[in-house]
């Protein structure tokens, strides 16, 4: 008969399963029973896999150490997403000769162009006649083709609104108007009353062009002044470099391609220096920010702290730059494709090239020229002794690794690692084992010889008495 665990007996569920001994404490007694993986075996086969990865359990078909691997694995993030967030860390100001040697290449290709190439300037400015007429697109070549044998020089023509053939031609006296008038009237098989003939003088033109340019020199001077006093002359100055390029680069694309100037144009070139202003400003803005008690932390120099600023503000640049082009687009693309209105192909173009210049020369043009010329003062230079000073402390300090300067992001950069942190534990040499000898009591034992008559008793060890 089987007594209960009071009368001494043996529960039957404690009994020992036949099988061999395990010495307690040994490395076999501490391996998992077979019944114990195969029931986290089913388990796992049960769990999908968004649960075994969040338990850190291996997925079907994948090994421990692949999974080990994919959990350990960082996520490298994208261009576009460190872009966004200010963490792609773009070296603007430091490789400013690069950014300059690009922009001379360009300007010197624009001013080349504009000096042997010239201007298409429409009738507006040169003066001269224009003749509109109702045709359709077929009939254009034929009604150029009767002007021109007319005596008239056609400079242009288009088709605008769909159903009307416009013609800009050079200066005719009222003789000449007239027939120009019959011989286009006879091509587009229309009476001479539904041709519309207008005449511009050259004197006008000039006057558009003088007041034009005076209201450019206007701008820029009280571009200077509001620079100058709400932050500082150097950046007003790289606000003029900035403006200056967006100016010739404009022009120069117009003289490559050939577009007409027209008054469209004037009010198109106006207006993207506006916004190339406007978008050096948001930098400078953020630039002064970054330099305020500059001096008294000195762990960044003046360059790197602009270049800092440069790199907040990029991706709101771009995307204010593409916000602002998809109207223009937009007009472009009506105005040409879907009502053939030149007026619009002008406007559309101008601001296409300056808005896509005044981004550019407001990142890699403005902030790299007010960063070299701040590098000139004693005070920005002292600032970077001192910085330099500090990190070359901190390098010697860390065990001799080298200390890297800010990171251009608007994420503040966790901080690095000791060297000795970065060494693998499996590594590190073997803690080198001790001889020490260990005495025992006996040999510690000092023997005290009796003093000589006459003598003072001698303290242990020979050491004389301190006064």
């Amino acid at each position: 008969m089987t007594g209960t665990p009071r009368d001494g007996g043996s529960d039957p569920a404690e009994e020992p399963v036949d099988g061999p001994d395990v010495p307690v404490g040994t490395d076999a007694d501490e391996t998992p029973d077979e019944s114990d993986a195969d029931i986290r075996e089913d388990a796992a086969r049960d769990a999908d896999d968004g649960a075994l990865a969040d338990a850190g359990l291996p997925t079907e078909g994948d090994t421990p150490a692949d999974s080990a691997a994919v959990r350990t694995a960082p996520r490298k993030a994208s261009l576009a997403h460190r872009l966004y967030n200010g963490e792609a860390g773009l070296d603007v100001v430091g490789r400013s000769r690069f950014w300059y040697k690009v922009t001379a290449v360009v300007v010197l290709v624009c001013v080349a162009s504009m000096i042997f190439r010239g201007f298409n300037f429409g009738i507006d400015f040169e003066g001269g006649n224009s003749f509109r007429v109702p045709a359709s697109t077929s009939q254009l070549a034929d009604i150029r083709e009767a002007a021109e044998e007319a005596g008239a020089q056609v400079s242009t023509a288009q088709i605008v609104g769909g159903n009307t053939v416009l013609l800009r031609t050079g200066t005719l006296d009222n003789a000449a108007e007239a027939t120009v008038v019959s011989a286009i009237a006879d091509a587009a098989g229309v009476t001479d009353a539904q041709v519309s003939p207008e005449s511009v003088s050259a004197d006008w033109g000039r006057d558009i062009t003088d007041q034009a340019l005076i209201a450019l020199l206007v701008f820029l001077a009280a571009v200077v002044v509001f620079l100058a006093i709400r932050f500082q002359p150097k950046m007003a100055v790289g606000a003029i470099v900035a403006l200056a390029h967006d100016i010739i680069l404009t022009a120069g694309v117009y003289s490559i391609v050939g577009f007409e100037v027209t008054p469209s144009t004037v009010i198109g070139f106006l207006t993207i220096l506006g916004f190339s202003l406007y978008d050096t400003v948001v930098v400078f803005d953020k630039v002064d920010e970054n330099v305020k008690d500059l001096e008294k932390g000195a762990r960044m120099t003046w360059g790197e702290a602009a270049n800092l600023a440069v790199n907040q503000t990029l991706m709101r640049s771009i995307n204010t730059s593409v916000i602002a082009l998809l109207p223009v687009l937009g007009l472009l693309v009506v105005g040409v494709v879907v009502l053939g209105v030149g007026t619009l192909q002008d406007l559309a173009l101008v601001l296409t090239v300056g808005l896509a210049a005044g981004t550019y020369s407001s990142i890699f043009l403005a902030t790299p020229v007010l960063a070299d010329l701040k590098a000139r003062e004693p005070g920005v230079q002292a600032l970077r002794k001192r910085v330099l000073a500090r990190r070359a402390a901190d390098a010697r300090a860390a065990g001799g690794a080298t200390a890297a300067g800010p990171v251009a992001s608007a994420r503040r950069a966790r901080p690095a690692r000791s060297a000795t942190a970065l060494v693998d534990r499996d590594e590190l040499p073997e803690r080198p084992e001790s001889f020490e000898q260990v005495e025992s009591p006996a040999s510690v034992t000092r023997t005290a010889t009796a003093p000589k008559p006459g003598a003072r008793p001698q303290r242990p060890g020979g050491g004389k008495k301190r006064r």
